[in-house]
């Protein structure tokens, strides 16, 4: 069974715990996720199953949509509701919709985040949220992520929230960017709420939830809720290849530069709708690719 279930996850899950709760479903061990979701997040959470799982790093790779909610007023620890308050004051002006409008654009494009400290991201083998856990003080390392778009929704100053949406490269912390919005309008501030529309070509409504998965596997219908491997792929570019250099793709051999122009690196090589392989160029011959991963019959 291969394929990519495109899992609605609740919150309250971990993205670890659905991959062993789809892993005991599906009955099993290939599977794997697509980006980490923290458990009160609810979004898509794309889970690959079978050969899919050799494309888990390029639909890690993709751009990711969410809507967000942040709260003026209180910073915490974790940087989102759950964490305890480190700073708080009352916000006696709330901003225009035209003041978070400016703000908010003022983010576009490629920014500089540090990463919150209760997170997995790893200094010296460790992760961060280790060291916090134990009140140990280390530097965290800067890091550069794109913010496509982002766009104001609604807001609300009884509540001294504000709703937005944003399309952001992989790695993006929008935990950290309300942080950093709140400091923009002279406030500390946390993200209140975030759910994930999008990650890559797959959306909220080609989702499905752990009701329907539980009831289509017990029916022995869990292939059919399964996306093709080919729908985690959408962004790389494709190359079309005939019987004869198919036999060479599957054998995992390496080919001569193609004549058709690439705009990706890698890229995905096909034979009509079948998906052979993922293949590069080749780093020290750029005249020759060669195979990053080959799928089997």
């Amino acid at each position: 069974m291969d394929g990519i279930l495109p899992l609605w996850k609740p919150k309250g899950f971990t993205s670890h715990d659905c991959v062993m709760k789809i892993r005991k479903l599906y009955r099993t061990k290939k599977v794997g996720h697509t980006g980490t979701l923290d458990p009160e997040v609810e979004g898509v959470l794309p889970i690959c199953i079978g050969q899919a799982t050799k494309i888990v790093q390029f639909l890690t790779d993709t751009t990711k949509v969410y809507v967000a909610e942040l709260t003026l007023g209180a910073s915490t620890e974790t940087e989102d509701a759950h964490g305890n308050i480190v700073e708080k004051v009352e916000v006696k002006k709330f901003p225009s919709k035209q003041e978070i409008e400016n703000v908010l654009q003022s983010f576009k494009g490629e920014i500089v985040q540090i990463p919150p400290m209760y997170s997995a991201v790893k200094v010296n083998g460790k992760k961060l949220y280790e060291y916090a856990r134990a009140n140990q003080h280390v530097e965290r390392p800067k890091r550069k992520v794109v913010i496509h778009d982002i766009n104001y929704l609604t807001s609300e100053d009884k509540r001294n929230t504000i709703r937005f949406n944003v399309i952001c490269s992989k790695g993006t912390y929008v935990r950290t960017l309300c942080v950093d919005i709140g400091k923009q309008l002279g406030y500390p501030a946390h993200m209140s709420d975030l759910v994930r529309e999008e990650t890559g070509a797959i959306h909220r409504h080609d989702t499905v939830d752990f009701e329907t998965i539980e009831e289509a596997c017990s029916n022995g219908e869990g292939q059919s809720l399964l996306l093709p491997i080919t729908k985690g792929l959408t962004h790389l570019d494709a190359y079309y290849v005939d019987e004869y250099v198919k036999q060479k793709v599957l054998n995992g051999q390496k080919l001569k530069m193609p004549d058709q122009a690439l705009q990706t690196n890698p890229f995905k090589v096909m034979h009509g709708e079948r998906l052979l392989a993922i293949y590069s160029i080749h780093p020290e011959k750029e005249h020759e690719i060669k195979p990053v991963r080959v799928f089997s019959e």
